[in-house]
Formats: structure tokens, C-alpha cells, sequence
């Protein structure tokens, strides 16, 4: 339905999304934007325009910690996620396993992604991806290592999920954040 990438550069977090919504057979190219800066993260979502809605308006994410960042994030930062999209209704809970959509955030200069498990991740590549142009926009990344923007960068991944993907589409959207 979408691609978001994230990157890593110089203590800064870029994250950029398309406008593309899809359902079934459906595309539509929305204004709202995928990804976004709540206080100091940088936020960029996939699955549900709704579980974007609970990052960007209704989530009050705690503030990160200068050290023990990945264990916060594992932590005190997903907890609090997964709190707001409970009491959203957007979580959703099958045969016992709660889950919601996938989303990359960056803070403190670090890139991470919570998948749909709420389990977070950390790339040692300093770049990632998620949505369904994730892979074509993780080889993109890799092939444009040598390229010093990270917003050039962050065009062409998308513009290449763009071109060999059916789900995903312009305009783009690059937000800067997350810095130390």
C-alpha cells in the first residue's frame, strides 16, 4: 500500500513517505501526509490511515532518554504506542496476538522501525524501509550509498517503488527531525 524510507546522516533522521492509499483494486493519492514530527521523532507510517492519525495527533510519545536509547524504544517508547492504538481501537488482536501496521521513527540521530509485532529494529545499514516498496527502495538505498543528499537519496527510493510497484506514488514527502 505504501513506502516509507528512513535514513541516517550526520546525527539527523530523514524520513520520506508517498501519498498513495490503496484498497483492492482501489489508488488514491491522499494529502495527508505518511510521515510527520511529533515533539522530537520523526515519524513515517504504513498500513492505516487511522493508525496514522493516533501517531500524529492523539500519541504522546515519552521523552527519549540521552542514553539506554534502544532499550527505551523497546520499551517505554513501544508501550506507550501500543497504549494509544489500544485505546484508539486500532490495534487489532487475532487468536490472541495483537498486532498493528508497521512505521519507522526517528530520534536522537538513531533510525528505528516497529513492525507490526510492535518488536523494534535498528538497520546497521543506517537506512530502511517499510510497506510494500520496501525491497525496491532498500536496493535503491544501497545502490545510492555514494550520494551525499540524503533527500536525493530518499527521491529515488521512492521513485524506483514508484516505478516497480503498483502501490505507490507521488507526490513525496521528506521530513527532516530527530536529531541528537
Amino acid at each position: 500500500m505504501t513506502c516509507v524510507v528512513g535514513l541516517e546522516q550526520g546525527g539527523v533522521v530523514y524520513i520520506g513517505a508517498d501519498s498513495a492509499a490503496v484498497s483492492r483494486e482501489r489508488l488514491r493519492s491522499r494529502a495527508d501526509p505518511k510521515a510527520f514530527r511529533v515533539g522530537p521523532y520523526v515519524l513515517g507510517f504504513t498500513t492505516s490511515f487511522r493508525m496514522g492519525d493516533v501517531l500524529r495527533y492523539s500519541f504522546a510519545p515519552p521523552e527519549p532518554p540521552t542514553r539506554g536509547l534502544a532499550r527505551f524504544m523497546a520499551t517505554a517508547f513501544v508501550d506507550a504506542a501500543r497504549a494509544a492504538f489500544k485505546e484508539a481501537g486500532v490495534a487489532t488482536n487475532t487468536a490472541g496476538v495483537e498486532s498493528c501496521g508497521a512505521f519507522l521513527v526517528g530520534v536522537r540521530g538513531r533510525l528505528f522501525t516497529v513492525e507490526s509485532d510492535y518488536q523494534i529494529g535498528a538497520e546497521r545499514a543506517g537506512f530502511h524501509a517499510v510497506g510494500s516498496g520496501d525491497q525496491v527502495a532498500l536496493g535503491a538505498l544501497f545502490a545510492t550509498a555514494r550520494v551525499r543528499d540524503p533527500r536525493a537519496r530518499l527521491r529515488l527510493a521512492l521513485a524506483a517503488a514508484e516505478r516497480f510497484t503498483s502501490d505507490v506514488r507521488r507526490p513525496w514527502r521528506i521530513v527532516v527531525g530527530g536529531g541528537r
